[in-house]
């Protein structure tokens, strides 16, 4: 079969979000031109480390090429609203490929379905035949900056961390290991 590669050179909306409850959200990344929109699946790292590569690509891209970057987004090019319904998945992200491309001075995100087989890199960001399907999106340096900002605070809005070990809270309760499992019973700690 052949590989298909959603291309959005401009798009309307690049956002990260997600479905569910924290603890149990599936995160996803959905790409809107014009009518067509296009979601993929992928894990909160996948989300954290994007958006911190992109921050790091702008800082090296406004260093190198001159390009223009803003320092900061302002609060009203970041996208709050939710995922765009109904929300089907494409695929599962595997690889992410990030670029400059110098001639529209836009950052490129490509983003490639997970596969069986290693992955050569010259599949990515290119256009050829065989590899697995793939998304490719454009930003200009501000709506990479708006994506990222967004990113962060989807993955940051998820459970709240153990104080002690930095591991999730869950609402059911949580066995610290810096405790050693140990968890006081506070319905017998007032009886003396």
């Amino acid at each position: 079969m052949a590989r298909v590669i959603h291309v959005f050179r401009q798009p309307d909306r690049f956002v990260a979000g997600t479905v569910g409850q924290p603890g149990d959200r599936t995160f996803y990344l959905q790409a809107r031109e014009n009518t067509r929109t296009v979601s993929v699946v992928l894990e909160k790292q996948q989300v954290a480390v994007l958006a911190e590569r992109l921050a790091s690509l702008l800082e090296e891209v406004a260093n190198r090429f001159g390009a223009t970057v803003p320092d900061d987004v302002p609060e009203e090019l970041i996208d709050t609203d939710p995922l765009d319904v109904p929300l089907e998945e494409e695929f599962r992200v595997g690889t992410m490929g990030l670029g400059w491309d110098a001639e529209s001075k836009t950052v490129v995100i490509e983003l490639l379905a997970i596969t069986d087989t290693e992955i050569d890199e010259a599949v990515v960001l290119d256009d050829t035949e065989e590899g697995p399907d793939a998304v490719r999106v454009f930003l200009t340096p501000a709506a990479a900056r708006a994506f990222a900002a967004r990113a962060d605070r989807v993955v940051n809005a998820g459970r709240k961390p153990c104080p002690l070990c930095g591991e999730p809270l869950d609402p059911s309760g949580h066995i610290c290991p810096r405790q050693n499992g140990y968890r006081r019973n506070t319905e017998l700690a007032g009886e003396d």
